[in-house]
């Protein structure tokens, strides 16, 4: 009887959650110009896979990805939807729609069983933190990269970036090597803790930040560093955050990674699986390597930050690996410049690419970082000089949000990506 109670009043409120959504995929949306963008490409890559499934049927149901302004609608999507609003998350998990992606992939190859739905379980972690400036920085643990943003941060407290000078040569310098440091630390430890010796306490402690300082040549970028040596002995992205009146504040990210996924979509479904597993490593022996029921090292990572113990900015930067490096991007230009919310997210940024990662070998070229084209034209000069491969490109910087509370006038402040499609609003 308790049960059953428990299941109506969870229906109830399923219904309710899911109303808005259900309506969008049943009456369509407009399609915003650079999702419109992004989805042609995604289309184009995964039609030329020929994947079985009902990808394209969905996605492309008049033979091409919906453009710019097109309404766009999702019927199986919001049949699923319904499903689970009148029966509850077991439907998705134990029932009917486990049953149909248990047949598809039985019928077309896949490993995928329902028996791995049933055995799924979210899970509850605790924030990881460091203080940076008087700023309490939360970030979530492994198997994500959220402490790279405060392996970062630590490092970068050794440095007067205030005094350096807002996107000066040195600032840039010092940031960039940074990245590489914790970079090296990423590829070699960050993994399902569950299955994986991660020296998290470790990582995020002053005292190893004070260490991997010391590595930075103020003068010349570095070509190779090692991750450091552990004391532990023992054997496309979506992100939103809101807030309401009163005070609960929420930081959420999402993603299916290479933009829509896998690209496998079970008939009469409406949505296509993640291609999250293609982030585990084949390597023997590493923290990452693949092992039934565990979860792969992933790179989405919602933030927040706390000042003088209470709830500050609710905040995050989409974009694979940039995401830590973007973080720590949007906090330095807070906190060290003084930039308002939406001026943090609107300066010109940075990103270095080429680190030892799951799918790349070991850095030892130094990696190239690519510049938006607001960094001044001495400031780049200046970089290539220090041995930096500077290149430039116009996406990969990527896209931030942010809700910050305002103690003094109570009220909160929005900002949203110049760089994407989205928006500030308040209701």
């Amino acid at each position: 009887m308790v049960r059953a109670a428990r299941e109506v009043r969870q229906a109830a409120v399923d219904a309710g959650a899911l109303a808005p959504a259900i309506r969008y995929a049943e009456e369509g949306f407009p399609v915003s110009e650079l999702i419109a963008y992004y989805w042609d490409r995604n289309v184009a890559i995964l039609r030329a896979q020929h994947l079985p499934g009902a990808f394209l049927e969905t996605y492309a149901p008049n033979g091409q990805a919906p453009g710019k302004g097109e309404i766009f609608k999702n019927p199986s999507l919001a049949r699923t939807y319904r499903l689970i609003a009148e029966q509850g998350r077991d439907v998705f998990y134990r029932g009917g729609i486990a049953d149909q992606i248990d047949a598809f992939m039985r019928a077309n190859g896949g490993w995928l069983r329902k028996a791995d739905f049933e055995k799924h379980a979210s899970t509850w972690v605790e924030p990881l933190s460091t203080n940076y400036r008087g700023y309490d920085v939360y970030e979530l643990p492994p198997n994500g990269q959220g402490i790279a943003t405060l392996q970062m941060l630590n490092i970068l407290e050794g440095f007067d970036l205030k005094k350096m000078g807002f996107l000066s040569a040195d600032a840039l310098h010092v940031m960039i090597e940074t990245k590489k440091l914790v970079f090296e630390d990423r590829a070699k430890f960050y993994a399902d803790p569950a299955f994986a010796k991660v020296p998290v306490k470790w990582l995020v402690s002053k005292e190893y930040a004070t260490e991997r300082r010391k590595l930075i040549d103020p003068a010349r970028a570095g070509r190779s560093y090692d991750a450091g040596h552990s004391p532990v002995n023992d054997g496309d992205t979506i992100y939103l955050c809101t807030a309401d009146a009163e005070g609960n504040m929420v930081s959420l990210i999402q993603s299916n990674y290479r933009g829509m996924g896998s690209g496998i979509t079970v008939p009469g479904l409406g949505f296509d699986f993640q291609d999250r597993g293609e982030m585990f490593t084949m390597e023997s022996g590493h923290a990452n390597i693949y092992a039934p029921g565990k979860r792969p090292f992933h790179t989405i990572i919602p933030a927040f930050v706390m000042k003088d113990g209470q709830p500050w900015l609710a905040f995050g930067v989409m974009g694979g690996a940039m995401q830590p490096q973007g973080h720590v991007q949007i906090l330095v230009n807070l906190i060290d410049y003084g930039l308002n919310l939406q001026e943090a997210g609107d300066a010109a940024r940075w990103q270095h690419d080429g680190s030892t990662d799951y799918d790349h070998p070991k850095m030892t070229d130094g990696g190239y970082v690519y510049l938006e084209s607001g960094i001044p034209w001495n400031v780049v000069a200046d970089l290539k000089r220090r041995g930096h491969d500077i290149r430039t490109d116009l996406g990969g910087y990527g896209g931030y949000q942010a809700i910050l509370w305002d103690a003094k006038n109570r009220t909160y402040l929005g900002a949203s990506e110049s760089r994407k499609d989205g928006q500030a609003a308040g209701y």
